[in-house]
């Protein structure tokens, strides 16, 4: 690349003056249209992620590590130094103009010094710098490599920024994910993760069944899920939800069996969103002072809480008894599809399924229809609220008669959008004065509700569903709250449901991908769903281990993905007919590729580390090969663990206890700083013509099994080259990975290196043959099936 080769950054504060100091050296800076730019965050409510560029003018989009407000620009030009800035105004970026007297920018010596004033508030000030080859022949622009940056053409993502505090003037080097370590989460439900019953009898009740405790997580569990490498816990379905257990001794009787997904009801039918459910507490009356005492064991191990956070729908039932005053839809008027002063949508009565009562898809012609109604032996298609009245599913069916495939049992939430016109009647980018809606009030009283109460994240369900404006706010409001707590938004851009942005610039940007919209709302990370499906259509369906790479996509998005290849929604590794019927050992190549190609947090779906099949027919679950999130029930293979709440796997099999050891090994692996501050350089498609790269049968390109990959982290010198072989028997005897030049470059080497791999996940420590990197490649005596290979590069 022509012009600057990295450009060093440093950022200090002038108290005496009020500014923010920026200086920028690198051979090469006074070279005509080289720029830097300092984006500025001051105010946590109010900017924007995404700053957009236009051709031969400022270079292509970058996207931010914050919400910047103010974005500052210095540029040699044919007469000296040109400054310009923009401004966020509530919803656009306004045009370049001309800067405050007292900004000044200077260049001398190969040295950019930038002084910026800061006429703000607060107590803290967020600077992102970068810098950029506007030069003609770039097109767009080329950004400048450095520690916080990749170089190059095309849309960069900024990854990491300054922060100011400005009461000490103290400089800290910040980034949107967790600074100083990767986020590993382990996912539970408290109902499944600690019951050691069983019984397992398919739609048993509590007292059949037996159900996990809040107590179940005790200090020998914590301390063995911290030393297995996770930072987090998700605790899911914590919050009370619809259940057919009767507590009315505390004044929590049980729900219409029409209204219920399984006997211990759905965790995302939540009847109250600032309770948790009495089934996981030793003393129900007192079990949210249960949950303030488990999450004081979290955190007294250096572990810390996530639970959901459910802004899309509530069950039928909805009513707190902790916060009444809180309750949604108390002051609605039943008589308007659409307000944005209802917290719910109200049928009417020429909406299609006939008009009222709403009839729910539970009992029909003197049938019950589904399992949970056939087990209790109750249920009439009616629920008793929703007689004169019917709301929206929370799946956005519009019909007095839901099918068993809606969300029958829950209510859809509105939020000020009319999700039939596409009308927005909330603060957007063409109405920015219009009113907040009571449901936005109501869900910010939530989040701010449990941030006191002491947990340090959400996962936010169906977070495409509503709209980007509100969590633009939500997140902001959270922020200034709690500065570093965690949001990861679970989304999907394919689904046609989603909540378009109102945004015109976001909306023009890839699509107008949601999960954009929510990074510039301010989620640290969301899903990566994308990945994950290639990978799954590998083993059950046409995919190569090439199509990999086009499911990264952008940067901004791919950077920021949670990394997963077992969840509550998804079938599990080791499930009957699913990943090409292999089992438990799938979950070794898979989970090493998926973990290592972004910096995103990674994710272990209880259950995953030792091979859970979910087998069988479990209630409403069903046999789909997922354990059920609906009914009293416990793993068979993690009790084998859990062990009579002893947690040292005392039951395992040999093959069960190395596989939960690779995964610690995996886990603390991709915490290194290669993986964890990074960058990713994909082989395969240097390899697809390369016949020794795990070709087979009579195929005529390589890659359908074999994926290869490369980390390195500048600012450490790190190295990894990652290859694993996907093929469920077949291994690959001196096999070669061809390195292009560009790879070389990217790892910052010669084509004349001589190369030492040390292999880290097998077997920690255990060295490879030595591997001089010649045209011919890097060489691989021996890659066995369903076996992952993280090779330390050593010079």
């Amino acid at each position: 690349m022509s012009g600057l080769r990295s450009a060093n950054f440093s950022v200090t504060l002038d108290a005496r003056r009020g500014a923010v100091l920026v200086e920028c050296s690198a051979p090469g800076v006074e070279r005509l249209n080289q720029a830097v730019f300092v984006a500025l965050e001051t105010d946590l409510l109010e900017g924007c992620a995404v700053l957009p560029f236009q051709r031969q003018a400022e270079g292509s989009t970058v996207f931010l590590p914050f919400r910047a407000d103010r974005v500052y620009a210095a540029q040699m030009t044919d007469s000296g130094v040109k400054t310009t800035m923009r401004c966020w105004q509530r919803t656009i970026w306004s045009e370049r103009s001309d800067v405050h007297p007292e900004f000044s920018a200077t260049v001398e010596s190969g040295m950019w010094r930038l002084s910026i004033p800061l006429a703000v508030g607060g107590s803290r000030v967020g600077v992102a710098v970068f810098a950029k080859d506007l030069n003609e022949n770039q097109g767009w622009g080329a950004m400048l490599a450095s520690d916080h940056v990749a170089p190059g053409p095309g849309d960069r993502y900024v990854r990491r920024y300054s922060e100011i505090d400005l009461t000490t003037g103290a400089v800290a080097i910040r980034g949107r994910l967790a600074t100083g370590s990767r986020a590993r989460i382990y996912q539970l439900l408290p109902r499944l993760f600690g019951n050691i019953n069983e019984t397992r009898k398919p739609n048993g009740s509590l007292a059949e069944n037996g159900v996990g405790k809040f107590a179940d997580l005790n200090a020998a569990a914590l301390d063995q899920l911290r030393a297995s490498g996770f930072t987090h816990l998700w605790l899911t379905g914590v919050l009370r939800q619809v259940t057919a257990t009767d507590y009315s001794s505390i004044g929590l009787p049980a729900d219409d069996p029409d209204l219920l997904k399984g006997l211990a009801g759905s965790p995302y039918a939540i009847k109250d969103a600032f309770d948790v459910c009495p089934d996981y507490a030793e003393d129900p009356a007192r079990r949210l002072d249960e949950f303030q005492a488990l999450l004081a064991r979290i955190h007294a191990v250096g572990l810390r809480a996530i639970i959901d956070f459910v802004p899309n729908h509530v069950a039928r039932s909805y009513a707190s008894v902790v916060r009444p005053d809180l309750s949604f839809g108390a002051r609605d008027d039943h008589r308007k599809f659409f307000d944005p002063r209802n917290n719910f949508f109200y049928l009417q009565p020429d909406s299609p399924g006939g008009g009222p009562p709403l009839r729910l898809p539970t009992f029909e012609n003197g049938e019950f229809l589904t399992p949970t109604c056939q087990a209790l032996g109750a249920g009439d298609g009616f629920y008793d609220g929703e007689r004169e009245f019917g709301r929206v599913t929370g799946n956005n069916a519009v019909t007095w008669r839901p099918s068993r495939h809606d969300w029958y049992e829950t209510v859809k939430l509105n939020y000020g959008y009319d999700f039939t016109t596409g009308q927005r009647a909330y603060p957007h980018g063409h109405q920015p004065d219009l009113p907040i809606p009571d449901t936005w009030l109501k869900m910010d009283a939530i989040l701010a509700y449990w941030q006191d109460f002491g947990v340090d994240g959400f996962r936010c369900d169906m977070a495409h569903l509503v709209p980007s404006e509100f969590w633009n706010w939500a997140v902001a409001r959270a922020r200034l709250r709690q500065p570093d707590v965690f949001f990861i938004g679970e989304g999907y851009d394919t689904d046609p449901a989603k909540v378009p942005c109102g945004d015109p610039l976001l909306a023009s940007i890839d699509g107008g991908n949601v999960f954009i919209d929510l990074l510039n709302a301010g989620f640290n990370a969301v899903y990566g769903d994308p990945a994950y499906k290639k990978l799954k259509n590998l083993y059950d369906g046409t995919c190569w281990a090439n199509d990999l790479e086009g499911a990264l996509g952008n940067e901004f998005i791919f950077q920021h993905s949670i990394c997963y290849a077992e969840n509550h929604d998804e079938v599990r590794l080791a499930g009957r007919d699913q990943w090409g019927g292999i089992g438990m050992e799938v979950g070794r190549p898979v989970s090493a590729v998926l973990f290592g190609l972004s910096r995103g947090p990674v994710l272990v779906y209880s259950g995953q580390e030792v091979g859970e099949p979910a087998a069988g027919v479990e209630g409403f679950g069903g046999d789909d090969a997922r354990t059920t999130i609906f009914d009293y029930w416990s793993m068979p293979e993690l009790a084998k663990w859990v062990n009579g709440h002893r947690y040292d796997g005392g039951r395992l099999s040999r093959a069960q206890a190395e596989l939960k050891s690779f995964y610690a090994r995996l886990l603390r692996l991709v915490d290194e700083p290669a993986f964890r501050d990074g960058e990713f350089f994909g082989l395969n498609p240097a390899n697809v013509t390369n016949a020794s790269f795990g070709r087979s049968g009579g195929e005529s390109a390589s890659g359908h099994w074999v994926y290869s990959f490369l980390r390195y982290d500048a600012a450490s010198g790190q190295r990894f080259l990652v290859i694993a072989n996907l093929h469920r028997d077949q291994s690959w005897r001196d096999l070669r990975i061809v390195v292009p030049s560009a790879a070389l470059s990217f790892l910052d080497l010669d084509s004349n290196s001589a190369i030492r791999l040390v292999e880290r996940l097998g077997a920690v420590g255990a060295l490879q043959p030595v591997a001089q990197w010649t045209a011919e490649g890097v060489a691989i005596d021996d890659l066995p099936a369903l076996t992952a290979f993280y090779f330390e590069l050593l010079l």
